[in-house]
C-alpha cells in the first residue's frame, strides 16, 4: 500500500483545506498544482504542515484509502487508555468498534481497521513529512529562519510519527531484543512510487527516531519563533515539542539521562497548571501546561468521532450517555482527599445503568448508604446534571470521571485535543532518575507536580528505588488518566492487564471478554499490533512471514 501513496494528490488535498483565501491558491488551479510548486518556497511547505496539523485529527477518508469511522488523535490517543484498560466501560455501547478495541478484537487482527488506519495515517504524516525534508534540505531554498522553523516541524512530525509506529507493530524496546526484533519500515521516499522497504529492526527505528528529533532540535535553533496566545499557536510544533519527543523516545529506550534531560528542557516554558484550569475540561491548548496540541477549527465535522465522543461523559452521543466512562475504583480509592484530582472522579454519583454488565442501576437496586430515600437519589442525579452539564438522558455511575468536559457541555462540538503537556515531563524526568537510582533527584523532579496536587503531599516517605518508582507509575496512572498512555507504559513496565485483582477494578469480565485479562507482554505477543494484510499484500518487501505472531 506504500507504494501506491500519492504525494501529489496528498498535497494538493492539504492546500485545499487549509486556507481557501490563500494567496498561493489563487495563482492556479487546485488540480494543476504540482507536487514541485507545492515544495517551491517556504510559504508554500508551509501549507502542507497546516494539512499535516489538520490531518492529526481530520476523519481518515482526508487520506487515500482512509475511512470516515476514525479521525485521528481522536481515536489513537484515548486507544492508549481503551486497551489498557484505565478507562473503563460501564456498558455495552460498540460505535466505531470502541469495546471491540476494549475486548482486544481489533489490534490482534490484521483486517481490523484500528490497526489499518493507524499504520497508515502513520505514514501519511511520514511521506509529506520526507516531502518537506528532502526538498528543504537540497540547498535549492536559502536557508533562513522561516525554513529552519519548517525543516524542524517536519523531522519532528516524523519522530512523532515513526515512534508510534514502532510501540503499537513492534515489541517493546526494553521487553525483546531491538537489535533483531522486527519493527517497521522506514520509507524516505518523496517521489514515485514510493516504494517501502522491508520491516527494519526495533532499534532501527528507534535510531530514526532520534536522528530526526537531534535535527529537529538543530533546525530549531534561530528558527522563527511559533505563534503565541491563541489555541491555534500550540497546534505548531517547536524545539519545545521536540525535547519532548526526545524525552519519550530515549524513555521508551531506557536512555535515562538522555530522557531526564531532555523533559526537563521541554517542560522549562510550561507551568504547572493550579487547580482552577485543571478542572476546566482538558478541551483547550490555551492551558499553561499544553506543550502540544491540534486546534480543531470548529467548523471541523468530527462530531460523532472526536475524542470527547470516546471519552467524555458530557458528549451528547450514545457511546457517552449509555455508557459513562468510569476509572479503575483501586486507583481513585487510594487517591488521598487532600488531592484535587480526586474531585475528578465522582465516587458516589448514583447508579442509573440498567445494563446487566455492569450491575442493575436504579433505585431499586442502590447500595449507596449515602442515598436513604429515592427523593435523595434522584436530587442527586438533578444536582450532577446541573453542575457538569449532561442531560436528563444520560446515564451516571458511581466512579464515573468529569475531567474531559467540552467547552460547550451536552453539545457535539469538538474541542482541542491536547498531545503533550509539561506534567508528563515532571514524571519522566522523575522516572529516568528512579531508573538512575538517583533518589534525591527523582524526589526533586516529582516534588513540584505531587505538591501542586496533594496539599498534604510529602515526597520523602518515598525514599528507595522500588518505593519511588511504584509511586511513580501511581502519579502516572491519575495525572495522565485518559490521555493515552497507558498502553505503552504498561509494555514499559512489563506489566499486564488485570482487572480482579486487590479488590476488582469495577469493569465486567461479560463485557471486557479477552480485555479483562492480559498477560505481561514480554510474554504475551498479544500486545504487539498486526501489521495491516492490505500493507502485506501491496509491499512487495514484506510478506507473511513477517506478520507479527
Amino acid at each position: 500500500m506504500l507504494k501506491k501513496i500519492n504525494l501529489l494528490l496528498l498535497v494538493i488535498g492539504f492546500i485545499t483545506i487549509t486556507s481557501c483565501s490563500d494567496e498561493f491558491l489563487n495563482q492556479s488551479p487546485t488540480d494543476a498544482i504540482s507536487s514541485a510548486d507545492a515544495l517551491s518556497t517556504a510559504d508554500n511547505m508551509a501549507l502542507i504542515l497546516q494539512g499535516l496539523h489538520r490531518i492529526l485529527y481530520a476523519q481518515s477518508q482526508a487520506i487515500p484509502g482512509g475511512t470516515s469511522t476514525r479521525a485521528g488523535n481522536h481515536y489513537w490517543i484515548p486507544l492508549g487508555d481503551n486497551i489498557g484498560g484505565q478507562v473503563i466501560h460501564s456498558a455495552p455501547a460498540n460505535n466505531l468498534n470502541w469495546q471491540d478495541d476494549t475486548r482486544w478484537l481489533a489490534h490482534t487482527q490484521e483486517t481490523s481497521t484500528t490497526g489499518e488506519q493507524l499504520w497508515y495515517q502513520r505514514y501519511h504524516v511520514i511521506a509529506s513529512a520526507n516531502a518537506i525534508i528532502n526538498k528543504a534540505t537540497d540547498g535549492s531554498i536559502p536557508l533562513d529562519d522561516r525554513l529552519k522553523e519548517i525543516i524542524g516541524q517536519a523531522y519532528s512530525y516524523r519522530a512523532y510519527a515513526y515512534l508510534s509506529l514502532v510501540q503499537h507493530y513492534g515489541k517493546g524496546y526494553l521487553i525483546g531484543n531491538p537489535a533483531t526484533d522486527a519493527g517497521v519500515p522506514i520509507l524516505f521516499a518523496s517521489e514515485f512510487p514510493f516504494e517501502s522497504g522491508p520491516r527494519e529492526t526495533v532499534q532501527a527505528v528507534y535510531d530514526q527516531c532520534m536522528a530526526d528529533v537531534d535535527a529537529a532540535i538543530a533546525s530549531f535553533d534561530g528558527a522563527t519563533q511559533r505563534p503565541t496566545g491563541p489555541a491555534s499557536g500550540k497546534a505548531e510544533l517547536n524545539i519545545d515539542v521536540a525535547y519532548g519527543l526526545k524525552a519519550r523516545i530515549a524513555l521508551n529506550s531506557g536512555q535515562w539521562r538522555m530522557a531526564a534531560d531532555a523533559a526537563k528542557a521541554a517542560r522549562a516554558n510550561y507551568p504547572i497548571m493550579g487547580e482552577g484550569d485543571y478542572k476546566l475540561g482538558f478541551n483547550s491548548n490555551t492551558l499553561p501546561e499544553v506543550i502540544w496540541g491540534s486546534h480543531v477549527i470548529s467548523a471541523e465535522t468530527t462530531f460523532f468521532r472526536s475524542y470527547f465522543y470516546l471519552i467524555s461523559n458530557t458528549f451528547n452521543g450514545s457511546q457517552v450517555r449509555n455508557n459513562p466512562k468510569i476509572a479503575d475504583k483501586r486507583l481513585i480509592d487510594a487517591l488521598p482527599d487532600t488531592d484535587y484530582r480526586k474531585d475528578l472522579f465522582l465516587i458516589d454519583a448514583p447508579n442509573e445503568n440498567n445494563s446487566a454488565s455492569n450491575g442493575l442501576g436504579g433505585w431499586a437496586n442502590n447500595t449507596n448508604p449515602l442515598y436513604t430515600t429515592e427523593e435523595e437519589f434522584d436530587a442527586e442525579i438533578t444536582r450532577l446534571e446541573g453542575v457538569y452539564g449532561w442531560r436528563s438522558n444520560f446515564n451516571a455511575h458511581p466512579y464515573m470521571h468529569v475531567k474531559f468536559k467540552q467547552v460547550q457541555p451536552g453539545g457535539i462540538e469538538p474541542d482541542d485535543v491536547i498531545i503533550m503537556r509539561s506534567s508528563e515531563m515532571y514524571l519522566i524526568e522523575a522516572e529516568a532518575e528512579a531508573m538512575l537510582n538517583n533518589i534525591s533527584a527523582a524526589q526533586a523532579a516529582l516534588k513540584p507536580l505531587g505538591e501542586a496536587r496533594d496539599s498534604a503531599y510529602d515526597i520523602t516517605v518515598y525514599n528507595s528505588q522500588t518505593a519511588l518508582m511504584n509511586h511513580i507509575k501511581f502519579q502516572r496512572n491519575i495525572e495522565l488518566w485518559g490521555e493515552g498512555f497507558r498502553y505503552t507504559d504498561l509494555i514499559r513496565w512489563d506489566e499486564g492487564i488485570e482487572h480482579t485483582s486487590n479488590g476488582g477494578s469495577g469493569a465486567s469480565e461479560i463485557l471486557y471478554q479477552d480485555g479483562y485479562s492480559q498477560e505481561k507482554p514480554s510474554i504475551n505477543s498479544e500486545w504487539v499490533f498486526k501489521i495491516p494484510q492490505r500493507e502485506i499484500d501491496a509491499n512487495p518487501n514484506i510478506g507473511p512471514g513477517d506478520q507479527n505472531q
